[in-house]
């Protein structure tokens, strides 16, 4: 890829930094401008919960073959206090540096140019990979629901990839408006779900696994006390993504106000659906049935003997949730690799935005990737590798938030974490644990994205920390930083 004239002005090397930033002209960032003013707080919201909500359908019942019942119910428990804790943290850091570059920008203030990078990688990975793991699922719903007669599921990963990427190409009150339709769908058919399986509820379902053998195991924790922490990527699935919602800061209305509510919002939806799900699709359908399931709403409800009409309208609710989260995931990698770029940490043309202001190579090139990546047809393991993604920045994000608490007190905040560091700190020693938990659980995954990861950061290292653009805004955040800490 070539990047464009941009006559900038000489290399000048960035103060203790080890990266060099150059100055380009006002032609360059107009090239790179987002739509602001496109999305008030309910779209917001209505971003964070359609990125997650295919999790309500599909990948979290794989816990089940981890930690039986009890195991994934205390992960997710545990799954949703790192969350929330998170959230509130990040609802601090996106209403004081509101930018497109989300985590990259709040470690980019805390960390340095290299702890901003692999902060924005690490989210790049998770987004990228997160996709080709839904498009898989969407392709065995279509298959099993016998639409226009598809048996091979490659067309489908390629017909979802051109259609919801051109959807954004259109720019992005259009997308988000589309997102919130198919999100309040796939919604509406958690809830026919819930009401329709609630009559066949039966607990001794719950623990319907046998124990084995490990240390601690009993009915409640057939897997044992290990079971736990292994089901803690499975327990993410409910909440993977909702990071997302300050990557669309300077696309909002009033983001220091609208991007608080609407990611607090959202999690509060997807902490009611996970426990309700969690409890009443095992109860339904039983926890050895479900934790092998590829359909687990659709599962719970024939296992149950539950008419076949109401099967098939949560089935059709179900392909919603996946287009869902795919179409809102899309936004976030095409975001994070827009804000990466523009700053000149990868290549800068990705970042270059058509006339509707969407950035075009920002979304077909990582759109590229996941295509080519969902033909291994194996979500399972792509699920694990954009956990291991997420779980990285996840570490890098709380870290940046202690550490600005404490180096800038003083820098404006309209919105505030309740319990302060304390409540970062708690999300940052469960995130930890969720790095951890991936090797357990599939290492092989873990191996593999390890390996992109430093790919990654090689590439920074010997190239593109060279090239930095003075001018983009996360730059100039850490430059006025910088100058105030002079002036003390």
């Amino acid at each position: 890829m070539t990047a464009e004239p941009t006559h900038p002005r000489p290399a000048r090397p960035g103060r203790g930094t080890g990266v060099e930033v150059e100055a380009v002209d006002a032609a360059y960032l107009r090239k790179r401008e987002l739509r602001s003013g496109s999305a008030g707080w309910l779209l917001l919201a209505g971003l964070g919960v359609s990125a997650v909500i295919s999790g309500d359908y599909a990948g979290w019942n794989f816990g089940l073959a981890e930690g039986g019942f009890g195991g994934l119910l205390i992960a997710v428990v545990l799954m949703a206090v790192m969350y929330t804790a998170m959230v509130f943290g990040l609802a601090e850091l996106g209403s004081a540096l509101p930018t497109a570059g989300g985590g990259y920008t709040f470690a980019r203030r805390a960390l340095g140019p290299w702890g901003g990078y692999a902060t924005g990688i690490a989210v790049l990975i998770e987004y990228a990979i997160a996709p080709a793991a839904i498009a898989t699922f969407i392709g065995a719903y279509v298959e099993s629901l016998g639409l226009f007669g598809i048996t091979d599921g490659w067309w489908v990963y390629l017909a979802v990839y051109a259609l919801f990427i051109g959807v954004h190409l259109l720019g992005v009150g259009e997308a988000l408006k589309a997102m919130f339709v198919v999100t309040a769908i796939a919604l509406a058919g958690l809830v026919v779900f819930l009401i329709g399986a609630i009559p066949y509820f039966d607990a001794g379902n719950l623990l319907d696994i046998p124990p084995t053998d490990a240390a601690g195991a009993s009915d409640f924790l057939p897997y044992g006390v290990l079971g736990i922490w292994a089901a803690f990527p499975f327990a993410i699935w409910f909440f993977l993504a909702v990071e997302s919602v300050p990557l669309a800061a300077e696309e909002a209305r009033d983001p220091a106000r609208a991007m608080p509510r609407g990611i607090v919002a959202a999690m509060g939806v997807l902490v009611v659906l996970a426990l309700l799900m969690l409890v009443v699709t095992p109860g339904s359908g039983g926890s050895a049935l479900i934790a092998g399931s590829g359909n687990p709403p659709v599962d719970a409800l024939a296992a149950s003997g539950a008419s076949e009409g109401l099967t098939r309208v949560v089935n059709y609710a179900g392909l919603f949730g996946l287009v869902a989260s795919f179409f809102s995931i899309i936004y976030a990698y095409s975001r994070q690799t827009f804000a990466l770029s523009r700053a000149g940490y990868l290549p800068r043309g990705l970042s270059v935005t058509n006339r509707r202001k969407a950035p075009v190579l920002a979304l077909l090139v990582p759109g590229a990737i996941g295509f080519v990546l969902s033909l291994t047809g194996q979500g399972a393991m792509l699920l694990n590798m954009a956990v291991f993604g997420a779980t990285v920045s996840y570490v890098l994000m709380m870290v940046s938030h202690i550490v600005l608490r404490r180096r800038e007190p003083d820098l404006p905040r309209p919105y505030r974490t309740p319990g302060g560091t304390v409540t970062t700190g708690i999300a940052l020693v469960l995130a930890a644990a969720a790095v951890l938990a991936t090797f357990l659980v599939d290492p092989v995954a873990a191996v593999l994205t390890l390996v992109a990861y430093a790919v990654f950061l090689a590439y920074f290292a010997l190239y593109s920390r060279h090239h930095l653009v003075a001018s983009a805004p996360e730059e100039e955040f850490a430059a006025l930083a910088a100058a105030d800490e002079e002036l003390r």
